[in-house]
Order: C-alpha cells, then structure tokens, then sequence
C-alpha cells in the first residue's frame, strides 16, 4: 500500500512539471544594514534617513534592507561599527581622526581602531554655543561661573565643547557648573532657565537650535573666537559660520563666527565590499536628489564629499569612485 502511495506521488509530481510547472525557489536573501546617526533633532537622523531612503528604493536589486538608529553620537557610532552592532555610522570628522589614531585624552587613547573604514564626508558642523540673553553671555569667555550644558558622554561635541573652552584659557571644572545633557534636552533646559547656555555641533539649519530660539526665553547665538592656536593644533577643525537667517528667533542681526568639522560616514572593514558600493554608489548615483533632502547639504560637492577622511576609504567604496572618475 506506502509504495503504491510513493509511486502515485511520484508520477503527480512528474506530471506536474511536465506541464512546465516548477517548484516555488526561495527567497532571495535580505541583507540588513543599520546605520547609527544621533539624536532626532540632529542632523544625523535625517541623514541616515536620507541615504537609507536611497539604498532601499534598490532593494530587489541588492537585497539591502536599511534601518536608521537614534545614538549617543559620534563615539557610541565608531564603538558600534566596531563591535559589528551597527553596519554603518555617522561620526564627526574630528572623532573618526582620533579613533584612527587612538589619539592621547581621546576615549581611544593607546587603541587605534585600525578596522575603522571611511566611506564619505557629508555636511560641515558648527560648533554652535546658544546662550540666554538673560545670562549676559556674549562670548565664550562669558560662561565662566555660568551652567554650560558641554554634551553627553559619548557624542563628539562635548570634546568640541571643552578643546573651545581650553582654547580661551577656562577651566571645565573649575570655571563653570558643566552638565552632561543630551542634545535634544538643552533647548528645553534653556527655555526652562535650567541652564544659561549649551553647545550643540551640528549642521544648520537645525531643529534644536530653532527649538532653541524660538521660545519665550530670548537667546543669542553666541560667536566663538580667539581660538586660532586651536585651529593650527588639530587639522580637523576649520573656521565656519552660523546663518542666521535659519533662526528668525535669535536676537543675532547677522551670521555668527565659529569654527566647525565635518559629518562623515563610517563602516568597518569587516562589512562587505558589495554592501558598502551599493550604498557608496546610490548616494553618489543620485546626488542631485540625495541634495535636496536637507538644507545642510547646499554646500555639498561629490569631490568635496572625499574630504576630511582620516580612516582608510573601504575597498567598496574606493570600487566605486574609481569607476566614476572621482579617484
């Protein structure tokens, strides 16, 4: 009786095919990338956004699935990407040079993290310092004595915070009451006079600093200069400037001096070449669109986007800009 059954399935099954029907195949497989950005009101969030929104309209083509992960930043993003938690990671030009290096006072010191790989640069960041107007600050030098929110453990511009405050002779734990806020708290917090002032690096325009400045509580964008020594020690850092015509609110009459670095996108070298030149060449492939996708990316050029790289670019990557020409 079981072989007559097994002989009977047996010439369905032959039937079947005879008749040009095949078996279902599998599904191709989904490779899943994350990208670790920052805090939502950033301009880290919407970038990984942005360029996931790209790699994943090629989806059936590459079998790429991006996510987007809200992070401490800068740090958090290289330790991450290191660990093999996260495939991809916006970190600021001045962390990925001192993680490459295992820079001395760095979270790196002594530990070069050697897998790290460059993919591009993205938007310039301006060290940003908003204060109340109430507080009196008009310069850097003013926050001493004041409560200075400098950035959380683990994002890059609580470092940018206190080489600035070096920089002009003050003391973070002597001269002012430094908290270690998150980002997307200090407008808040200055709003709710909690604090008198807080740095933020970031691309402008921003969502925290318009948070910032637009509520009861006045504030001005605060210039940071004197800081020229600064700018000759670290190759990272260059002079930039705030538009203050994305803040409306600020009691600032014009664009406010400071200095800045550059948002970069990061992976490991153990993430593969064929992941790392799909998402390389969707970027670069639709630039133009990838542009209009936040204001901070004005200013972007494909040649200027393979600048202020300190880590190796990936073999991925490098695959990419040598067949458009770019290297």
């Amino acid at each position: 009786m079981k072989r007559t059954l097994i002989i009977g399935l047996s010439l369905a099954i032959s039937a079947v095919l005879s008749l040009g029907f095949t078996p279902p195949q599998a599904e191709a497989k989904t490779t899943f990338v994350t990208i670790g950005t920052g805090g939502i009101t950033g301009v880290y969030y919407p970038t990984g956004g942005a360029i996931s929104k790209i790699v994943n309209k090629k989806r059936k083509e590459y079998g790429i699935r991006c996510t987007v992960e809200s992070t401490g930043g800068s740090v958090f993003n290289v330790n991450a990407v290191m660990a093999g938690d996260l495939e991809f990671g916006v970190v600021q030009s001045d962390r990925q040079y001192q993680a490459v290096n295992g820079s001395k006072d760095s979270e790196w010191d002594g530990r070069p993290q050697t897998d790290l790989r460059s993919v591009f640069s993205i938007h310039p960041e301006s060290i940003t310092l908003c204060a109340s107007v109430d507080s009196g600050i008009k310069s850097i030098q003013d926050l001493n004595g004041k409560n200075v929110n400098i950035g959380n453990p683990g994002s890059g511009q609580r470092q940018n915070s206190i080489d600035a405050l070096t920089a002009v002779g003050l003391d973070l734990t002597k001269d002012l009451n430094a908290e270690g806020i998150k980002a997307a708290e200090a407008p808040g917090l200055l709003q709710d006079e909690r604090i008198d002032a807080f740095f933020y690096t970031v691309g402008h325009p921003s969502g925290a600093i318009k948070e910032a400045t637009a509520g009861k509580v006045k504030v001005r964008i605060v210039p940071i200069t004197g800081i020229d020594a600064l700018l000759d020690k670290y190759p990272y850092y260059a002079k930039a400037v705030v538009p203050i015509e994305f803040y409306p609110g600020a009691v600032n009459k014009e664009d406010v001096t400071t200095f800045g670095v550059k948002a970069t996108f990061v992976t490991s070298a153990k993430v593969s070449d064929d992941v790392v030149y799909a998402v390389t060449k969707e970027v670069f492939d639709n630039f133009e669109d990838f542009k209009k996708l936040h204001p901070a990316y004005k200013v972007l050029t494909k040649k200027n986007m393979l600048e202020g790289l300190s880590a190796k670019i990936h073999p991925g990557a490098m695959r990419y800009y040598k067949e458009a020409g770019l290297k």
